[in-house]
């Protein structure tokens, strides 16, 4: 085998465990390549960053990346995505990159009906999973408002579109109370040059405790070999990320409920999808219904999915004995307690509502799983910017806009 180099494209906290599993699994310095200067991998000694801004120009970016191939001819590089776009690029352009460059080889267009949200709701509407009541809304061309319950969900079929875009008052996903505050939200979306759909979806009742969180791995042939399940305790409440899990405890369920048959019908979903890669589910529990409703599926690994390298599954790992040695993966179910937090022990006291998980969660502290701190990864500088991040957690949760 030539020798191996990782390459990870993107800056956020997604990006920074997937370099923390790079260094766990091989004691080696994964190569950083992203657009923004993000605080999550800012001052890392286990990376070695480079920034350009112009990454998310789709030519330049496969230009970027076969620049790189040509300065390591004669290494294997595992390209890891942390993102929707550069995940739709390196889909769309697999032919063109150089052959030394190992990746998810997905379908484009397979891949865009679980990036573009009205795509995936419409498309696997009869399949096994249960989604909430959705109603589309094009910006360029619809009046008519739906007649739904208030309060509903609104956020962006296009993710893609939506994250390229700043404006004021911009949410990653917008709770709406009324007739009157969801015109005003659409028409601000539409004014910032939003030209696609947004999804109206019902608002499934209950707090952060009825989130929960799947992630899988489908290895090469198309067999899911990793699979997990998590409650979700508390959810981050800024504005843009809300919908990722703060507080999560893999193994539990404070409300009794078997997740084996929600796991049964996760597997057979990605089986039948035919891609390969990690793959991420958000659902909510159902209580009227008795059901976990699917929220979206990350085509890639979430912002939260560290806790499976905690249960001896390390993500990068996987993608090497899986794409560049080939190996025959075994089926992992990941059962047990793991508790997994980015945010302190205090707002967790403070927060979490559902008082059994907030019992389960402090039972299990000092065993907890923290992405971001990783005690290999030595610099005073890192280390002060996070302490500083803990504490601006008090801020953002007191501000909080998100009310379940």
């Amino acid at each position: 085998m030539k020798e191996l180099k990782i390459l990870i494209i993107g800056s956020d906290a997604n990006a920074y465990y997937m370099a923390r599993c790079a260094h766990e699994a091989t004691g080696a310095k994964a190569h950083l390549l992203a657009k923004d200067r993000l605080a999550f991998t800012k001052f890392s000694n286990i990376l070695t960053i480079e920034y350009d801004e112009d990454l998310w120009d789709e030519d330049h970016f496969v230009k970027r990346l076969n620049a790189y191939a040509d300065d390591y001819k004669n290494y294997k590089i595992l390209v890891i995505s942390t993102n929707e776009t550069y995940s739709i690029f390196l889909a769309r352009n697999k032919d063109k990159l150089g052959k030394n460059l190992v990746f998810f080889k997905q379908d484009e267009q397979i891949l865009l009906t679980l990036t573009n949200k009205e795509k995936f709701y419409k498309t696997y509407k009869k399949s096994v999973l249960s989604f909430p009541e959705t109603y589309y809304f094009d910006v360029t061309k619809d009046s008519l408002i739906p007649t739904m319950e208030y309060p509903m969900i609104l956020k962006p079929a296009n993710v893609v579109m939506y994250n390229h875009l700043s404006f004021e008052g911009k949410n990653k996903i917008y709770k709406i109370s009324s007739e009157e505050e969801l015109k005003g939200v659409i028409d601000r979306i539409k004014k910032a040059g939003y030209t696609d759909r947004l999804i109206l979806q019902e608002y499934i009742a209950g707090d952060d405790s009825y989130l929960f969180d799947s992630v899988v791995y489908v290895d090469r042939m198309g067999k899911v070999k990793v699979i997990s399940f998590a409650q979700i305790g508390l959810q981050e409440h800024s504005k843009s990320m809300v919908g990722n899990a703060a507080c999560l405890i893999n193994g539990f369920n404070s409300f009794g409920i078997d997740s084996s048959l929600m796991k049964q019908d996760i597997i057979s979903f990605m089986e039948k999808l035919g891609m390969n890669g990690f793959f991420e589910f958000d659902l909510k529990y159902d209580e009227k219904s008795n059901t976990f409703k699917v929220l979206e599926i990350n085509a890639r690994q979430g912002r939260c999915s560290y806790y499976v390298a905690a249960l001896k599954a390390n993500l990068v790992q996987i993608m090497i004995d899986d794409l560049i040695l080939h190996k025959d993966l075994k089926f992992q179910d990941l059962k047990e307690e793991c508790l997994l937090s980015f945010v302190p022990k205090s707002i967790v006291k403070k927060y979490v509502s559902n008082e059994a998980f907030k019992k389960e969660a402090l039972r299990l502290w000092k065993k907890r799983v923290s992405p971001m701190e990783y005690k290999r990864d030595r610099n005073v500088k890192r280390f002060l910017m996070m302490k500083k991040r803990l504490h601006h957690y008090h801020k953002e949760y007191q501000d909080s806009y998100w009310v379940a």
